[in-house]
């Protein structure tokens, strides 16, 4: 782990899949919650935002090898689901009161900056990983994927497949009912990859329904919230079908999401030749959606590696007092992004499912 300290030193991003798959360990068996036991007195609580999407099950796997590695007490904690803020608050309270070192965390919504302004203020080290809070400054320091970039990727790699064909959009979103980055930026970052004017770029919805992308005409028949869920999204689509059933791109916040648009779209008689389903995650599931042709492109970012990275860097915040810096140009830690995909685009510099299964959440 010398080279990640000498990355975290000197705050350089990971921007590289083969980078990443250098860099990686191998995660060890994780559960839902509990304590890993460590004996340098260094006490870290891992907070998610739930267990039901493996993203965050892996998330917890990097951060228990990591924990071993550097002798740290683990305790990991979730919310019962994604959006779940009252339990995270929970989980940082009862860290405050066990003296832990630090959080890392990845925030279910707004209320949860409140408590963790409290912890920061009992002199708790947080890192969010994957969600920066809003405001961004609300934690120390955010090891997450360049979500715009990410949503930008696959929206550049959309554009060229259409080849200049009428884009009609079907938008699957995280929320409806709250804000966070994550959602917008990969909403946006798609829509701006397209080549379409997003107007706020920090809110979903708002752009015209109609104009130019950078290959021709585009309508966007709305946008669902598909709680980042497999069956939320399949009612999402449906949903979106029902107003317009000529859909031939659908964006997903992620890949639970995507696979549900993809039976929903299956039920509705439509064929994979009929629609692009395009997504975010990496996971090794969803590589292999990409590789069976359910999803026809997904950017991979990689959880576990924001999570051994979040766990050492608390530890050697405590051992040296040296903390981590943000990477140049950005407000936060960037743990990488690789456009997967097997039908690649000129342009568009991507890898292919192979090579995405070989290093899947790093």
């Amino acid at each position: 782990m010398t080279s990640n300290r000498a990355a975290l030193r000197r705050g350089v991003a990971v921007t590289g899949a083969i980078a990443l798959g250098a860099l990686s360990l191998t995660a060890c068996g994780g559960g839902g919650s509990g304590d890993s036991g460590g004996d340098n007195g260094v006490g870290v609580s891992l907070i998610v935002k739930t267990t039901t999407n493996p993203f965050f099950v892996a998330m917890q796997d990097g951060a228990e090898a990591a924990a071993s590695e550097h002798g740290v007490s683990l305790t990991m904690a979730a919310g019962k689901a994604d959006g779940d803020e009252e339990t995270q608050i929970q989980a940082i309270e009862n860290a405050v009161a066990r003296g832990d070192a630090g959080i890392l965390i990845t925030p279910n919504g707004p209320s949860v900056v409140d408590a963790i302004e409290r912890a920061r203020d009992a002199g708790l080290y947080v890192i969010a990983l994957d969600t920066p809070p809003d405001p961004a400054d609300a934690v120390d320091i955010t090891f997450a994927t360049d979500n715009r970039q990410a949503g930008t990727l696959i929206g550049e790699w959309t554009a060229a497949q259409l080849d200049g064909e009428q884009a009609t959009i079907a938008m699957l979103d995280l929320f409806d009912d709250k804000v966070v980055s994550v959602d917008y930026d990969r909403d946006q970052g798609f829509l701006e990859g397209m080549g379409i004017d997003v107007a706020d770029p920090a809110v979903n919805g708002d752009e015209a329904a109609t104009g130019s992308y950078s290959g021709g005409e585009y309508e966007i028949v709305g946008n669902e919230a598909s709680q980042g869920s497999e069956d939320a999204g399949r009612t999402a689509m449906e949903n979106l079908l029902t107003k317009n059933p000529d859909i031939n791109v659908v964006y997903t916040i992620n890949e639970p999401a995507a696979y549900g648009a993809f039976q929903a779209l299956e039920a509705a008689g439509k064929s994979a030749d009929d629609v692009l389903i395009v997504s975010v995650d990496g996971g090794c599931a969803g590589v292999d959606n990409v590789q069976s042709g359910t999803i026809d492109a997904t950017s991979q970012q990689y959880p576990v590696k924001m999570a051994e990275l979040g766990v050492e860097a608390i530890a050697e915040l405590v051992e040296t007092g040296t903390a981590p810096e943000t990477t140049e140009g950005l407000d936060f830690f960037n743990t990488g992004v690789a456009l997967v995909t097997d039908s690649a685009a000129d342009g568009v510099e991507s890898i292919d499912s192979a090579a995405a299964s070989e290093i899947c959440w790093g």
